[in-house]
């Protein structure tokens, strides 16, 4: 006799071949999901993990936190036998993973909610869940007089005292360009940037790895004033620590995140009900209360609490007041600048 656990197997198992033809009972294994570090591990591992278990018959997943650098890098070594089944990108790695063929169509017909996304965040090759925005953290305990531009960060009583990450992130390198667009550059030609960071040698305290990195400087007291992003200040005020946001005059920097399926995953089936719960209304609106805050997509989220207050009050709002860059301009250099900048900007 069928027991009710095999009867909702068999009809995952046969919903799994409808969607993906390609993929046999044989193949499912356990889901692998390259979130990013830091605050994203957190909130997906909080928020984004449970609705993917109530929506799988609790799958079992696990989270690998990488840059998108280090994901696209492990899955091209293992085309054949990716040990990532679901990859989480900024734009200009999206574009890369894409162009080299790691990634697969998004089965937007099969999807709940595909429809439901703000234009901009729908993709062949993978839709956007969130939205990241880049704009200044300092510490109010240490900065009486808050921020108001991305020049403020060269002002020399932050000598010593002045954190960023390296361009391997997306952080890093869309911080370069916007300091050089600031200088009468652009996404081709960052030598403003450069010359700009190399002038801000005497405040830096910190190069980050990464935003993680960089955001456990904050906590430990280490730097007062630099690039940031959004949803990690939030989860580090949450817990007490003394830090704030805020959107530069010039316009927060904002790009979007894109969740892929892994070209060649023997887990295909239950990678899509991942991607579906985080297109959810439910698991955005959640994601977007504190202590996470992060920016949704989908359009029957209605934007509200910290996310309205600081950033804007609706996805119209958000097309006027952040700057997005053209990451296929930057794609083309991106590489170099990151040889420069690793042998150039030492402190």
């Amino acid at each position: 006799m069928i027991d009710r656990r095999q009867m909702m197997t068999t009809a995952l198992t046969l919903g799994a071949m409808h969607a993906f033809p390609q993929l046999t009972q044989a193949q499912a294994r356990r889901l692998v999901f390259a979130t990013f570090t830091g605050s994203w591990e957190e909130a997906h591992r909080d928020v984004l993990v449970p609705a993917f278990r109530k929506a799988s018959n609790n799958a079992d997943i696990a989270l690998d936190p990488l840059l998108s650098v280090d994901q696209i890098a492990k899955v091209t070594a293992a085309r054949a036998n990716p040990p990532i089944d679901v990859m989480l990108h900024d734009p200009g790695p999206a574009l890369v993973a894409i162009d080299q063929d790691l990634v697969d169509d998004y089965p937007v017909a099969q999807s709940a909610h595909y429809k439901d996304l703000i234009a901009d965040a729908q993709g062949a090759k993978g839709p956007a869940p969130f939205f990241q925005v880049v704009g200044i953290t300092y510490n109010p305990d240490k900065i009486k007089t808050p921020p108001t531009s991305w020049n403020d960060i060269w002002k020399p009583e932050y000598k010593g005292r002045v954190g960023i990450t390296n361009l391997n992130s997306t952080l890093g390198t869309g911080f370069l360009v916007e300091i050089a667009r600031s200088r009468g550059g652009s996404e081709a030609n960052v030598d403003a940037g450069f010359k700009a960071i190399e002038e801000l040698k005497p405040n830096l305290g910190a190069v980050a790895a990464n935003p993680g990195q960089l955001a456990t400087l904050y906590q430990q007291g280490q730097i007062d004033i630099g690039p940031g992003n959004f949803n990690a200040i939030q989860i580090l005020k949450a817990r007490g620590v003394a830090v704030e946001f805020v959107a530069p005059k010039e316009g927060a920097i904002a790009f979007k995140t894109t969740i892929h399926l892994v070209k060649n995953s023997p887990n295909k089936e239950l990678a899509f009900k991942l991607i579906e719960a985080s297109l959810s209304p439910e698991v955005q609106a959640k994601l977007m209360e504190s202590p996470y805050l992060i920016v949704p997509t989908n359009t029957k989220v209605k934007i509200g609490g910290e996310v309205a207050k600081a950033l804007a009050k609706d996805h119209d709002e958000m097309k006027k007041k952040f700057v997005f860059q053209d990451w296929a301009a930057i794609n083309k250099q991106r590489s170099a600048w990151i040889e420069k900048f690793n042998r150039d900007i030492k402190i």
